[in-house]
């Protein structure tokens, strides 16, 4: 078969890759504690699953118009602004299968050959994989272990320049769990606005799972609400991960062109599932912040653990629930630890280099598991550690 040359630029996300070898290690009936996949282990709130029940039994199971229900459209337009303190019009939502289409999107509506485009790296793995598929010049925005996995703003004023056509934000970051500060943001919208053809895309599905302090977005900064595309969903805030809902909040100028691409491509979200939105976010939230009350509680959890063990080094992260460790000092590499962690010891993780090349020397541990699978894991690790030497 002779692919189309783009395909060879087109990457992968290694956390369903390593899924899968776990699982063929546990069909072969070795015991794995799983910390690769970034999905919370909660039920979806009983409130939501009963609004998709409702909708189903109400006969929402038709095609709907590509951008989203109008009602369920108008409520996130209502969430999204009060929760930036932002105007935002209901026909500037877009919602999709997943929240990924709004990155695909975005990226190929802005980005082309001659186009650049900056990006968290270490980040989320489909960034870079979809700006190289649009023939665009990926430029890493390094989050380093000896800043705490926050950009060096002065160098990032260098990465920008006439041909940068989006810069990317990732806060609650993947897969550092690093919080950009208010003052960090504000300084980057000043870059932002220097340059009149530059955009940026603000992936904040994490913004739920924050542990110190309140959300903050760029959108909410003078002048950048048409600056801005806001990319956000339901999975991680509501454990909704199998229910593929996203959406997106867009500049005016750019929606009826992300309309047209999701026309082309998935037509629409799943009209029932739509209408449990609403529901989410108009409903109790209890649920969110028990889910998120946990996660710390697990965060201390796995950070104390995995200091505990010799050559690894471990920042506590601010948000999201992954933890992103140093295991340089083990003797390995990240991808040996990887492989020699899942098979000799029991514990899926992901390799730094996963998430890009400043990923190097690290792996993430997704704390979205029980206490007593993390304690587990952290005991399995220290054992294997210890015979490294």
């Amino acid at each position: 078969m002779v692919l189309a040359n783009r395909m060879a630029n087109l990457g992968t996300e290694s956390a369903f890759t390593v899924l899968a070898r776990a699982r063929e290690l546990e069909a072969q009936g070795k015991e794995i504690v799983h910390l690769e996949i970034g999905e919370p282990d909660f039920a979806t709130p009983k409130h939501i699953r009963d609004a998709a029940i409702r909708a189903l039994e109400a006969g929402f199971t038709h095609y709907v118009p590509a951008p989203g229900l109008t009602e369920v459209r108008q409520s996130i337009a209502k969430n999204a602004g009060q929760r930036r303190d932002i105007e935002v019009d209901w026909r500037q939502v877009v919602v999709t299968p997943g929240a990924k289409p709004i990155m695909f999107f975005t990226i190929l509506a802005l980005a082309q050959r001659g186009v650049e485009v900056v990006y968290p790296n270490p980040g989320f793995p489909i960034y870079e994989s979809m700006i190289r598929f649009c023939g665009a010049r990926p430029v890493p925005m390094p989050l380093l272990g000896e800043k705490n996995y926050h950009p060096d703003l002065k160098e990032l004023a260098k990465k920008i320049t006439d041909r940068t056509r989006l810069i990317i934000l990732n806060s609650p970051n993947n897969p550092c769990g690093s919080v950009l500060s208010r003052e960090e943001i504000t300084a980057i919208a000043g870059m932002v606005r220097q340059h009149p053809n530059l955009y940026v895309m603000t992936d904040e599905v994490y913004k739920d799972i924050l542990y110190e302090g309140s959300h903050f977005s760029i959108a909410s900064l003078p002048g950048m609400r048409d600056r801005t595309i806001i990319l956000d969903g339901l999975s991680k805030s509501y454990a909704m991960t199998g229910w593929r809902l996203g959406y997106g909040v867009f500049p005016e100028a750019l929606t009826e062109h992300i309309v047209r691409l999701a026309v082309n491509s998935v037509s629409c979200a799943t009209a029932f599932s739509q209408r449990a939105i609403i529901d989410a976010l108009e409903g109790p939230q209890d649920s969110v912040v028990a889910m998120k009350e946990e996660f710390q509680r697990r965060r201390q959890v796995i950070v104390e653990g995995l200091r505990s063990i010799p050559g690894i080094s471990c920042p506590m992260p601010a948000g999201a629930f992954y933890a992103f460790a140093n295991v340089a000092k083990t003797g390995l590499s990240s991808e040996e630890f990887e492989h020699r962690a899942l098979n000799e010891a029991g514990v899926a993780l992901l390799a730094g280099t996963s998430f890009g090349r400043y990923g190097k020397g690290y792996v993430r541990f997704s704390y979205a598991n029980s206490v007593e699978n993390l304690q587990k894991a952290v005991a399995r690790l220290r054992a294997f550690a210890g015979g490294l030497g």
